[in-house]
């Protein structure tokens, strides 16, 4: 190592040290609470992530006992983290960690990459953390801090700038403390060199920092351009019946919310006023037992619910009538089931202060 790699180093351990949060899983580090952690802080900020965290640790406090739940139960303790391929991979892990390893945690980088919904950064974190195994971490931390202090231009994310950046790291890392320097890395990005206006008069590679030099703070790291929002229109239904029931389905397709639980849907290509729904009601042979003389919209306004790439353009509708095709389940015993965080706002409010005006 040269000097700038060793003063870099050393700087950042010592900043790290004095300036950590003071994090359940750093207290006592073991590779299921590192992965679980790893799991839930992808597109999860820490402090929104941290109570999920200490849910399911006190749920299930081993992989083990994370393997002997039900898809359905894991979902439910997930519900309102969103991006719920990270809940349904963490699940089919710990299965497969008991099943297929005799419960013995994966203790390398590479037989890390065999778990599902693990990739070179959460590998790469567990294996230096947990085993002390010199592999560098890049995440959008890392991409930040390091193209500012060295004026690295290369468009991120990509595969390019992957390589490049975790080249760096790796350069940079102390390799008899690679987990200490990549929480390190990975801190100094949360804490000190932030997205929007950084305090860098009072940080530690001021006197480094060519972005800092350059004017260009905010102007690394070099982004893609944003993909295109797409609009989607969701007309959502509370079926009314004789048995006081809530009739849900369950997302069985490959698209956002996969095996969450959700109203009876009808998706359209643009809003729909109330005479054309009640026309689409009339012609659809999964409504023939809905009443459509009976709708009445819930929401006046309808509910823009924001995903990464995706607005949902949401109404919500009261009907009479049956689907006997559809589940039905006792509505005291919704919140029992795992539904989208958009659903599960709705029916807090709607099944506590409208529905009894409705029956």
């Amino acid at each position: 190592m040269d000097k700038d790699t060793i003063f870099f180093s050393n700087r950042l351990i010592s900043w790290y040290l004095t300036n950590k949060r003071n994090l359940p899983w750093r207290s006592e580090v073991s590779p299921y609470h590192v992965w679980l952690s790893e799991i839930i802080l992808q597109q999860t900020k820490v402090a929104q992530g941290l109570p999920y965290y200490e849910a399911f640790v006190a749920k299930y406090p081993t992989v083990k006992d994370l393997a002997n739940a039900t898809e359905d139960e894991v979902l439910l303790l997930w519900q309102g983290l969103g991006y719920y391929s990270r809940a349904r991979n963490l699940h089919a892990s710990a299965k497969y960690i008991v099943k297929e390893l005799n419960g013995v945690f994966p203790n390398t980088f590479l037989s890390l990459l065999a778990l599902k919904g693990v990739g070179d950064y959460t590998a790469s974190a567990i294996a230096s953390i947990c085993y002390n195994e010199p592999q560098a971490v890049v995440d959008g931390n890392v991409y930040r801090v390091l193209s500012r202090i060295f004026g690295i231009e290369t468009i991120v994310p990509s595969s390019k700038a992957h390589k490049k950046f975790k080249e760096l790291a790796t350069l940079l890392m102390d390799k008899e403390q690679s987990g200490t320097f990549n929480q390190a890395m990975m801190e100094f990005g949360a804490l000190q060199c932030i997205p929007r206006n950084p305090n860098c008069e009072q940080c530690i590679f001021a006197s480094k920092c060519v972005a800092l030099h350059k004017n260009a703070i905010h102007e690394l790291p070099v982004k893609k351009k944003k993909a295109k929002v797409t609009k989607r229109y969701f007309n959502y239904f509370i079926v009314l019946s004789d048995t006081d029931s809530l009739v849900i389905q369950q997302r069985l397709d490959k698209d956002i919310w996969h095996k969450l639980y959700e109203l009876p849907l009808w998706e359209s290509n643009s809003a729909l006023s109330k005479t054309q729904l009640k026309e689409i009601i009339r012609e659809t042979p999964e409504f023939a037992e809905l009443d459509s003389s009976s709708l009445q919209l819930i929401n006046r306004k309808q509910i823009v619910h924001k995903l990464s790439h995706q607005h949902l353009h949401t109404k919500f509708w009261i009907i009479e009538g049956d689907m006997p095709e559809q589940a039905s389940i006792p509505i005291e015993e919704w919140k029992n089931y795992a539904f989208p965080t958009l659903i599960e706002e709705f029916l807090s409010s709607f099944l506590v202060d409208e529905y009894l005006s409705f029956i």
